[in-house]
């Protein structure tokens, strides 16, 4: 399964695939307007899960074309977002600078997105 994070602001977003080890597979930066969020995915498989922050005024737009779409989604709290700490010394964390934006995937306690129809 492919996991596609998405960082959604107000002017643009920011989309990263990774496989089930974490490795980037590609990475889309789109303008507000700009299409092509869809056919980016589509060319990197069926079995996909969009994980995206849970932050619904900026990113419900997203979440309707996803669920009408037919897509599998997921909301993640912001604060599962949030960077990591540095580990402080003796910290024995593994580091998370191996992933594109420096953060561990983290996807448990988010919440899936479902059709209401």
């Amino acid at each position: 399964m492919i996991v596609i994070g998405v960082d959604v602001h107000k002017q643009s977003l920011t989309a990263a695939a990774v496989d089930e080890t974490g490795r980037l597979l590609s990475e889309r930066t789109l303008g507000g307007s700009e299409g092509g969020l869809f056919a980016w995915a589509a060319a990197l498989g069926d079995d996909r899960l969009w994980a995206v922050e849970d932050c619904r005024h900026v990113t419900g737009a997203l979440e309707r074309e996803l669920v009408a779409a037919g897509e599998r989604l997921v909301r993640v709290p912001p604060k599962l977002t949030a960077p990591e700490r540095p580990p402080s010394l003796g910290d024995t964390s593994p580091s998370c600078s191996s992933t594109p934006t420096g953060r561990r995937p983290r996807l448990s306690g988010s919440r899936t997105v479902r059709s209401r129809g």
